[in-house]
């Protein structure tokens, strides 16, 4: 016996908003993404003087809010050198480390929250790569080197992108907004959504507050730039999630299209249905 109408449309949203998308699909994504922003990279050399203007706008932003830790946090941490080792191998690996691992444990064990989550991901992408294009910004090691120590390059961190070929990959003027920091609050948000009855679920928003702190602490991000991370990553979870839903609706809306019964007419033979 067939399915009714309306049964029909809800399985095949089910099907279409939960199944898990193909890998090849995924990998294009993140190809993508990454020829973007090495497109972006390569415009560096021209955008440095951009870039510390725009830098000492930040900062000068700060100085009036009284919101310019940034000094006395690389300092402090430059002078530990122990702790400044496991800071700066955080900062330069944990990002990929999280964000990589939750990325693959959400397609493969929630299929049905991966696309809103995923295009959150490549939203907060793409506008933070848009400023970078539009903002080129020095981070605070570059913009003064006489007050801000490279942290990540005095502790020679495992897998830097400070000094040697990496450095040359490595957009080093994409400072605002952090991309570190938009990574870090999602990875927690997909952690908070797959375990909606777990307690320690909030334990998952310490990770984005250790990476403020180490992309503040290690000379690579102005407070600004960590707050406009949030910011690019709210914003984007609330784009992607409006996307979704207007998808949801014309979805069903073509199948109820498909489906409709024409009415009879003098002309018309007898009503077929569908």
């Amino acid at each position: 016996m067939s399915l009714h109408l309306p049964d029909r449309v809800d399985r095949l949203r089910t099907r279409i908003s939960t199944g898990r998308p193909p890998v090849w699909l995924e990998a294009t994504f993140i190809v993508w993404l990454l020829w973007i922003y090495d497109a972006i990279n390569n415009l560096s050399p021209l955008r440095i003087a951009a870039a510390h203007s725009n830098s000492a706008s930040f900062l000068h932003l700060e100085e009036i809010l009284h919101i310019d830790p940034e000094a006395s946090m690389d300092h402090w941490l430059a002078s530990h050198h122990i702790f400044a080792v496991i800071v700066a191998n955080y900062y330069d690996n944990a990002h990929f480390v999280f964000t990589l691992g939750a990325l693959g444990f959400l397609w493969w064990k929630r299929p049905d929250l991966y696309r809103p989550l995923r295009n959150t991901m490549i939203v907060a992408n793409l506008m933070g790569m848009a400023v970078f294009w539009i903002f080129p910004s020095d981070p605070p090691r570059l913009f003064n080197p006489k007050v801000y120590t490279d942290v990540v390059a005095l502790t020679h961190a495992i897998g830097s992108w400070h000094a040697g070929t990496l450095a040359t990959a490595a957009n080093q003027l994409a400072a605002m907004p952090s991309l570190h920091m938009a990574w870090a609050v999602w990875t927690a948000l997909v952690v908070w959504r797959m375990l909606p009855s777990r307690w320690w679920r909030n334990l998952a928003w310490l990770y984005p507050a250790m990476t403020a702190y180490a992309v503040i602490a290690t000379g690579n991000h102005f407070l600004l730039d960590v707050i406009a991370g949030i910011a690019d990553l709210i914003l984007s979870m609330m784009i992607a999630d409006w996307w979704q839903r207007r998808q949801a609706r014309r979805g069903r809306d073509v199948l109820l299209a498909g489906h409709q019964v024409p009415s009879r007419s003098a002309s018309s033979g007898p009503i077929v249905t569908a």
